[in-house]
Order: structure tokens, then sequence, then C-alpha cells
């Protein structure tokens, strides 16, 4: 704590004198996410649920950052607050107030230089990539140094040293990383079609306690990609191939006997004009778990997450096609004869089509169309799941069947004050292997939306949503209307009816009110309600959160 609070004195110190030379730049931003937890003997009877009501109700994350400017150096600092404790089920390493991040850098035309705190991305993050999201409760910054060296317009080399956040410290291990990007065409000053490369290396060095180890401290990662792109066509891809290590396949305990590599390929491809696209996308994964120590293996909050692998499926806006939602499935289990995997294989394909205005389908607005398909699979291969346990799989081979997806999405403009959305969904979800609990789930989803538009930035919409299942927790039911009162004030009031749950007792209501208001870059929501249990998901990596019932509290604004 007393580095940190030296090293931000500094910043501030170094700042503050070079202010006084020309005229600096001040930027910010504060977020608070609060929540109030009320008992609710329906939803926590503890011979129904395992959920209880915290012992501390109320519980607040709060985030403070503010980014300095002169010239070509920035200095940022962002502070947190957990009080009593963090929202639930986030990180139990969130806790109190602390400084949480700190960097100084410098940049101009071809250099940038930064030592302290710092985000990173290699492609698209197979190999590594620190981010933050609050929603989350994910911030795997690197505390070290990164320079990035640009002598072209079409030739970018990166290389960072650093330690992963958890919580408001740091990793044991430490990453090395090295990556390259050459835009072939540019520097050919080839026109109407683009051709990038790019190479990636990524280490982490972590010293292990076990005696006589049959892995090294060193794991290391490396890759290359491709980027293609000509009119209206595109395409894409990368491999990765990570050394040989242990493998943790219960929580807490390294595998000194099974000691493997893994892989990662992804390809995507594409086509689009007016009115038209299509786009479809193949990944397979083997054993990619990537942490910054081995033990955080399993965790349950991506901490100490190095590497990016979401479930690469539509992200569906509707309640009740989030029951059921997919998570990659990268690891190994061996341990379980009735579950075993090394990975996933599988991809989606999107379609999308504008029926033209004055058509048939088409009408006065025209109708937009929007079909997409998702299925994944385990690796098919050998498993021996006995003493010594190993596996041999097939590059591409498709084993059980983890995931399917197919959705319809038919978006209607009526007049200028009248716009639906109808969808139909289908789900396989196979929970024994996505969650490691028993069952499969076959689902059939309808869902409706209407907007209606009255004034000046006014509108109603209305969306209902129905969801049959053939097992788990049955059928349910979903209604929700939103008014827009004006470009800066919402209320809005939404239910999810369990009603179909073979046990009466756990049919519940899960209902939420509130309303949100913008002024300028500020944000201010208050909502009162329930949560159900379940995974909340941001762009394919998700949490899970535990039932809940309370009021709930945000506000967010920047300057």
């Amino acid at each position: 704590m007393k580095k940190k609070i030296i090293f931000c004195s500094l910043l501030l110190s170094l700042g503050t004198v070079m202010a006084q030379e020309k005229k600096s730049n001040i930027s910010g931003g504060f977020e608070n996410n609060s929540q109030w937890y009320l008992n609710d003997k329906n939803l926590f009877d503890e011979n129904l649920l395992p959920t209880q009501h915290p012992e501390q109700p109320f519980r607040s994350n709060s985030y403070l950052f503010v980014n300095y400017k002169i010239k070509n150096f920035t200095f940022g600092v962002q502070t947190e607050g957990y009080y009593d404790k963090a929202l639930l089920n986030l990180n139990p390493k969130f806790e109190k107030a602390n400084i949480a991040t700190y960097f100084a850098q410098y940049k101009n035309e071809k250099i940038e230089a930064t030592l302290g705190y710092f985000y990173e991305q290699f492609g698209s993050g197979l190999l590594l990539r620190s981010w933050e999201d609050r929603a989350l409760g994910i911030n795997n910054a690197l505390r070290g140094a990164r320079f990035v060296y640009k002598p072209t317009s079409y030739l970018t080399f990166k290389t960072l040293y650093g330690q992963q956040r958890t919580g408001f410290e740091v990793s044991e291990g430490k990453i090395y990383g090295f990556d390259t990007d050459f835009n072939v065409f540019e520097a050919l000053k080839k026109e109407n079609s683009e051709l990038s490369v790019g190479f990636t290396f990524v280490g982490r060095n972590e010293k292990t306690t076990l005696v006589n180890p049959n892995f090294t401290n060193l794991t290391y990662g490396i890759g290359g990609r491709f980027n293609y792109s000509r009119n209206s066509f595109y395409a894409s891809g990368e491999y990765n191939f990570k050394s040989k290590d242990a493998v943790v396949q219960v929580k807490n305990q390294i595998d000194n006997n099974l000691i493997k590599s893994g892989s990662a390929l992804l390809f995507n491809m594409g086509y689009s004009k007016k009115g038209f696209g299509i786009d479809g996308t193949f990944r397979r994964l083997e054993n990619m778990g990537f942490y910054s120590e081995r033990l955080a293996n399993k965790n349950a909050y991506n901490d100490m997450l190095m590497n990016y692998v979401p479930s690469l499926t539509k992200q569906h806006h509707y309640n009740l096609a989030n029951i059921y939602v997919y998570q990659s499935q990268p690891g190994i289990i061996l341990n379980d004869p009735s579950m075993v995997k090394a990975g996933e294989i599988g991809g989606q394909i999107d379609l999308y089509y504008n029926f033209k205005k004055g058509t048939h389908f088409g009408g006065k607005y025209g109708t937009k169309l929007a079909v997409n398909f998702s299925q994944y699979h385990g690796l098919s291969g050998d498993y021996f799941i006995y003493n010594p346990q190993d596996f041999q799989t097939k590059f591409i081979g498709f084993g059980q069947k983890y995931f399917s997806d197919i959705n319809i999405e038919i978006t209607k403009k009526w007049n200028s004050k009248w716009q639906s959305v109808f969808s139909y969904i289908n789900q396989y979800y196979n929970k024994k292997f996505i969650t490691e609990q028993y069952g499969v789930i076959n689902t059939n989803i309808l869902a409706a939306e209407a907007i209606y538009k009255f004034g000046t930035n006014k509108s109603i919409r209305a969306q209902g949503e129905h969801l049959w299942a053939d097992a788990d927790k049955k059928n349910w039911a979903s209604l929700l209307t939103e008014f827009n009162l004006s470009s800066k004030y919402t209320v809005y009031v939404t239910d999810m009816y369990n009603y179909g749950n073979d046990e009466p007792e756990l049919r519940q209501h899960y209902f939420t009110v509130g309303n949100a208001y913008r002024l300028g870059s500020t944000r201010v929501s208050l909502s009162y309600g329930r949560q159900r249990d379940g995974l909340v998901c941001v762009g394919g990596v998700c949490r899970y959160v535990p039932a809940s019932s309370g009021f709930s509290f945000s506000i967010n604004t920047s300057f």
C-alpha cells in the first residue's frame, strides 16, 4: 500500500511540475453500483434454495479514475471501494478501499511507453488479453512495463512484462509478451484490398512448490494470424500453440502426472453488400485455459485469466433466451468417467437479408431478416481415465454435443410510429458438460416486441416471451414494458414467471420495477425486484449470480 501511495504521489508531483509549463487536460469518471438485499421468505426458503440472505444486507462497488494529460504524457490512477463487501458472488478479494491501478505513459507518432498498470490484447486474445468489465467483476490489468514501436503506418511491434492484477495485489506468475503486426498490402501500396499478418509470443513464468515437478516453470504460447479483405469479401484466421504444462482438474490441486500442451484454431469469413450479409466462424480449443497462476484454474471469478475465450454464439437480448446460455469449454476433465472432455469444437453462421421497400415482403418501409445457427461439441478422440490418465484427440472430430442454438428474427417497420420484432429460438443445452450438473435440456422460445413512438424522443416498448423446456425448471413466461418519457428519463417493469416448475413451491415470479435518468454524461438508475440465480454474460464471458431480492442503485458519470 505504501509503495502505491508513493508511486501515485510521484506521478501527481511530476504532473504538477509539467503543468506549470503548458496547459494540461484532466479527465475521469465515477461509477457506483449498490444493492440493498432484503429478506424474501419465498425466494430464500432454506428448504428450497441454497442461497441465503447475506449477513451484510448493503453492498456497494465504487470506482473513481482520473487521467491527467500534458503534451505527450498521460498519468492515471483508479481507486476502488467495496463497502461492506463487493456485490454478491464477485471476487472476495475485492474488499474495502484501495488504490487499484495507476500508470504513466508517453506517446508520440512512433512510440508508446507505459509504466504501471496497462491493458493489452494480442490478436483475438486467445493467448493474451487483459481488460476490465465491472459487470462481470473482471479487472486483470498487468502491472509492469509496455512498449509499442510503430516505425511505419503498416508495421507495429509490441513488447511487455508484468504481473497480473488479482484483487488489490498482483499474481506470483510473471508474464512476458511480444507481438507484431504487418500490413502487407499497405506496404506494397496495393489498393482495394487488405492483407495483414501477425505473430505473437506469450510466456508465463511461475515457480512451483512441488518436489520433482514434471513440468518447467515457463509455459509459453506462440501464434500466427492473418486478416484479408477485398471488396465485399473478408476472411481471417489464427492458430495458437501452448507449451506443455501441468493440468489442474480439481480446484487447488496440480496433477504432476498429466502434462499436456494446448492449441486454439479460429477461422472467420464472410461476405456483405447492401441488403445482404453472411458470416461464418469456426473455432477449435484444446486445453486452452491460461492463467497467471496454475492454481487459479477452476476459479469461478475469471481471476488471473490471461487469455480471452468467449462463447461464440448469438448474444440474445431476450430474458428467457439467456437462461440456458453457453460457456466456452477450453479445459480438461478426465477424473469423471461420465464427463471426459479436453476442449470444444464448433462455430456459428449468421445470415442477414433486407427485403427491399415496395416488395411483397418488404412493404412500404422494408423488412429485416436475421438467421443465426451455432453448435458446439467436445473433441473426438481416445480418452484414458485410469492411471496413467491421458488423451489423444482428433484435430477435426466432433464428440459429445454440448450446445446448439437456431434462431430467426424478423424486424418490421409498419409506419413512422410502429415497429415490431418477432423471434423464434431453439436451443439444446447439455447441462452436464457445460456447468458440470446433471441433465440435457431442449428449449423452444417465442418472443415478440413492439415499439410505438409518440412525440419527440418518446416511446413505449412492450415485449412478451415464452420458453418451453422439457427438463430442469420447465416452462417460463416473461413480460416487459418500458416507457421512454424523453431522451433523459426511462421507466420500466418486467416479470419472469417460472410457472412450469415441477415443484409448485418453486414457481417464482422474478419481477423488477425501475427507472433511469440521464443528464449529459451522467446516468442514474434505481430499481427494486428479484434476481434469478444463473449466469450473467457480457460479450460471451459469464459469471454466476445467486438469487437475490432488494433495491439496486447505480450512478455513472464522466468529466
